[in-house]
């Protein structure tokens, strides 16, 4: 029989304690676990400005009510506010942690860590309960070495990366393996002096519905074309798509030609790999290869980021330098860009160093700088490009919003995917919706298409992510999971579960509107609204964009200013969720621009 997941364990680094409390119904109702109970927290207990590497923000490995069900990796959601963004923060990792933690903590929806350390600690967990224990000896260690003192445990930790609160250091697990990466994460678990949380407990056998469930929709998974292009090629092989339809960005966002893609991409990795991944047994993974640091597996961000964006055309060089973000755990999108917006700043004159492109010797050590702040350009760096940019000019080669750096898809391709990064709710980001998939295909998309598909993917993820699922995964749910909720016993339809995601999207909006966010932060850095140098493709047009974002406030039932009206509030039930401190549009007011 399963266990209803209706507590968190809440664990207090200040006084070393921990404590047990059950969740509302009425959350658990509504927002269901992953992104939307972790959001529903975040937005009840945080003042607003809180500081995001102080003790009162709440750092949450958040469960759902599918942990350990689904097939396929078990996932957690990494909650808390941005260190560097200062907003909402939701990042995802698979791997052996996540599905031991539920089944170390089977009628729970996670932990809940607050306050701070005064020495290096772990949270160990297991049989239902956490302890914090000392880990003052794993001081300066990485993600392999922190793994390796917890022999017969899930491991999540973080690096030096983390210890020096780099702004966009992430959670490693399994030695480096997975990471809940982008926006900073691990300098929040950081700076609690929280080094990491430690699980012994073994995965969930589902049974009955729940097990003819899972053995259905691997069946299913395996011969939909998401899974089937993940079988083929994993995420690498996005490097391969996005060189063929001219949306990889390289050397610095200034161009989307790279002579080097077949040198990193799918066939590289293949070639290279010492064994494949494989999850449930049969379902391939990514590819394993050897590096100077041991194994590592390289992603597609991997290629697309520490390869084509630094110039590097050297699959072993591009693997090394992967491994090494992962070991110091950093997020290697963010450190990717870092090193990228580093080059372009130097040939301008900006910054005194000896980094180019293609030099992958140079970027390793820079990179081994920013994970320990080592001078002032990489302090700077640390918390970020725009960061780095605002103390040493060379804004002109920023390529982020809300301060975090966009992956390595160039939307002057594909418009939808500028809408996409601008409105995603923490920061750019391409995990939200992903409508460049279709649109480089289809040709230019009119307004309302471009924001039909953006708002409908970022509603689908956010039920996905409050599962939590896969959001690969997520595509063979033709009901977002209500037949899975269903087996256990919480009756919903896809209807209820669309308008839940709206609702988790909209409650994350009034956070970040909270902490001061409105129009002005929805918006593109200069790079894009720029031909490339090479004079390749077009730009984004600022009045078309501007156009767009009112349409999209309009779907949302958003005022012109990005913030969300009282009868928007109504409709989705959280009218008794927002507080006085939280600003709202009326119909009609003039945008801020």
């Amino acid at each position: 029989m399963t266990q209803t997941r209706d507590h968190v364990l809440r664990v207090d680094l200040s006084t070393g304690t921990v404590r047990r409390e059950r969740v509302p119904e009425r959350w658990r109702r509504r927002f269901l676990g992953g992104k939307g109970l972790g959001a529903r927290y975040l937005y009840e207990e945080l003042d607003a400005g809180t500081d995001p590497l102080g003790p009162n923000n709440v750092l949450g490995f958040v469960l759902g009510p599918l942990s350990g069900y689904l097939p396929g990796e078990t996932r957690y959601a990494a909650v808390t506010k941005s260190p560097l963004t200062g907003g909402f923060l939701d990042s995802y990792a698979g791997g052996s942690f996540p599905a031991r933690l539920a089944g170390a903590l089977p009628n729970c929806l996670g932990l809940l860590v607050t306050g701070s350390a005064d020495a290096p600690v772990a949270i160990r967990v297991r049989d239902g309960d956490a302890a914090v224990v000392s880990a003052a000896d794993l001081a300066g260690g990485d993600a392999g070495e922190v793994a390796a003192a917890f022999p017969d445990h899930a491991v999540a930790c973080v690096g030096p990366a983390g210890e020096a609160a780099v702004r966009y250091a992430t959670i490693a697990s399994d030695g480096g393996d997975h990471h809940a990466g982008r926006g900073g994460a691990g300098a929040v678990m950081g700076a609690k002096n929280l080094k990491a949380v430690a699980v012994r407990g073994d995965p969930i056998e589902p049974t009955g519905d729940l097990a003819r469930l899972r053995e259905e929709y691997a069946e299913t998974y395996r011969d939909h074309d998401t899974g089937r292009w993940l079988a083929a090629g994993a995420t690498i092989e996005s490097l391969d798509f996005a060189d063929e339809t001219g949306l990889l960005a390289a050397r610095g966002w200034q161009t989307t030609e790279f002579d080097g893609s077949e040198a990193i991409g799918i066939e590289a990795a293949k070639e290279a790999a010492v064994e494949r991944e494989y999850a449930d047994g049969d379902r391939p993974g990514g590819f394993r290869v050897e590096t100077d640091d041991g194994e590592t597996v390289p992603r597609g961000a991997t290629a697309m980021t520490l390869g084509a964006g630094l110039g590097i055309d050297d699959f072993d060089d591009v693997a090394s330098l992967g491994a090494r973000c992962d070991r110091l755990g950093m997020d290697v999108i963010s450190a990717g860009n870092a090193v990228a917006w580093a080059i372009r700043a130097a040939d301008a004159g900006h910054v005194d160093l000896d980094v180019t492109f293609g030099d992958a010797d140079a970027a390793t050590a820079l990179l081994e700088r920013i994970a320990t702040r080592e001078d002032s350009v990489a302090d700077a760096l640390a918390d970020g490009v725009a960061v780095a940019a605002d103390r040493y000019g060379g804004d002109e080669f920023l390529p982020t919003v809300k301060s975090m750096a966009v992956p390595s898809y160039d939307p002057r391709r594909a418009g939808s995917m500028a809408l996409a990064y601008a409105t995603s709710d923490r920061g750019g980001c391409h995990r939200r919706a992903r409508p460049f998939e279709e649109e480089v295909f289809e040709g230019e998309w009119s307004l309302e298409k471009q924001v039909g598909a953006v708002t409908t993917a970022q509603d689908v993820r956010s039920v996905l992510w409050s599962l939590p699922a896969d959001d690969f995964l997520g595509e063979t749910f033709d009901d977002l999971g209500a037949e899975w909720l269903t087996a256990l016993g919480r009756e919903y339809d896809p209807d209820d579960l669309y308008r839940l995601g709206e609702r988790v999207w909209t409650l994350v909006r009034l956070f970040n509107v909270r902490e001061g966010f409105d129009r002005t932060d929805d918006d593109l850095p200069v790079t894009f609204r720029e031909p490339l140098p090479t004079g390749e493709g077009g730009r984004i047009d600022s009045d078309d964009f501007e156009r767009a974002l009112d349409r999209y406030y309009a779907a949302r039932g958003w005022g012109p200013n990005g913030r969300p009206l009282a009868e928007t509030l109504a409709r989705l039930d959280l009218d008794d969720v927002v507080d006085d401190r939280t600003p709202l549009d009326e119909p009609g007011t003039s945008p801020v621009r």
